[in-house]
């Protein structure tokens, strides 16, 4: 979802900084979005659940552009031994994902990436906007698991309430100096998170089942979402979560 809303603010015309754990997938992103646009592109890694890492890579962003006008905060993690790109392990018992038998140290480590990672890339950014005075949009990447109990996956659907939380609260506190903050909470997208159940009948049945209009999103609605949050066309709208998940639920 990140790397599509990437490519979808470079399509109208911004330039763009890709920040990721994985360098080796992140210069390979940032060298496609190069090819296909006109556009200034830069890589920089990061770990968002490291303070020092967030800064250093804001202040990069910063010191190559001369200002940032918005931010999209969306690393996350589905648990904490999960990895982009990676295929699940079909080994894992489930009843270990449930939250009575949980190790403390895996709901830390999402909780970590998901909900403080969000927390220090929303600051890092904006400190640096009230700083300069300019106004500027923050969009931050909840899930509808946030509104929707996924049983064994409690530190993913808490962590992700968080992210709703954190956008109001910030956006409250963010309106003096004229910047906004939004989310999109999506339902189940066709990435590398939701691949393991995609590729199990029974899995993709169940996603289908809760997802009335009977298919699965893609990355480049989320980006679209995102994109509409992000520019003066939502310029009323600020402490909102907006939730592009097929009609998962309408209330």
């Amino acid at each position: 979802i990140g790397r599509a809303c990437a490519e979808r603010y470079a399509e109208e015309g911004a330039h763009v900084v890709l920040a990721d754990r994985d360098e080796a997938r992140g210069n390979e992103a940032a060298a496609a979005l190069r090819a296909r646009t006109n556009v200034r592109v830069l890589f920089v890694p990061v770990d968002v659940a490291d303070e020092s890492s967030v800064e250093a890579m804001v202040a990069t962003a910063w010191q190559e552009f001369g200002t940032i006008d918005t931010v999209l905060a969306a690393a996350g993690v589905a648990s904490a031994t999960y990895v982009s790109g990676a295929p699940s392990d079909q080994s894992v018992d489930p009843a270990s994902r449930q939250l009575i038998n949980l190790p403390v140290a895996d709901w830390q480590r999402v909780l970590d990436v998901n909900l403080t990672g969000v927390m220090l890339t929303d600051r890092a950014v904006a400190r640096r906007m009230v700083a300069a005075g300019r106004p500027g949009t923050i969009v931050n990447i909840a899930s509808s698991a946030a509104r929707i109990a996924l049983p064994g996956a409690a530190d993913y659907s808490v962590s992700k309430a968080g992210v709703v939380m954190l956008t109001q609260v910030l956006a409250a506190e963010l309106l003096p100096y004229n910047i906004r903050v939004n989310a999109i909470g999506p339902g189940f997208i066709e990435t590398p998170m939701t691949q393991s159940m995609r590729d199990d009948p029974e899995g993709r049945a169940r996603m289908l089942s809760m997802t009335p209009m009977g298919r699965l999103g893609t990355p480049r609605e989320m980006a679209n979402a995102a994109l509409y949050l992000a520019c003066d066309e939502s310029s009323y709208t600020t402490g909102h979560t907006l939730y592009p998940n097929g009609g998962m639920f309408t209330g």
